[in-house]
């Protein structure tokens, strides 16, 4: 599975907006997440849809989430928020 290109990320775009206004959460690059140094959050294309990778604790390792619909991006936002509390 490929990291997400500009056209993915461009489709995403209503989600990264929502996830920028995480507090503590730095986009080092487009779709890219930092907490800090470490790497929290990214996105994946494939033909199944989205995916996101997101670390449910600081030190943890990456869980896959699919993100295609409004009401999984609202689950990512929220998990998101929980870690980041």
């Amino acid at each position: 599975m490929k990291h997400a290109g500009p056209a993915a990320l461009d489709e995403l775009e209503p989600l990264l907006a929502q996830l920028r206004t995480l507090p503590r959460l730095r986009e080092k690059k487009r779709g890219t997440f930092y907490v800090g140094a470490k790497a929290f959050l990214h996105f994946h294309e494939d033909p199944a849809g989205p995916f996101a990778d997101l670390k449910l604790s600081l030190d943890g390792d990456y869980e896959r989430f699919r993100v295609r619909t409004a009401v999984e991006h609202a689950r990512l936002v929220t998990l998101a928020r929980r870690v980041l509390a």
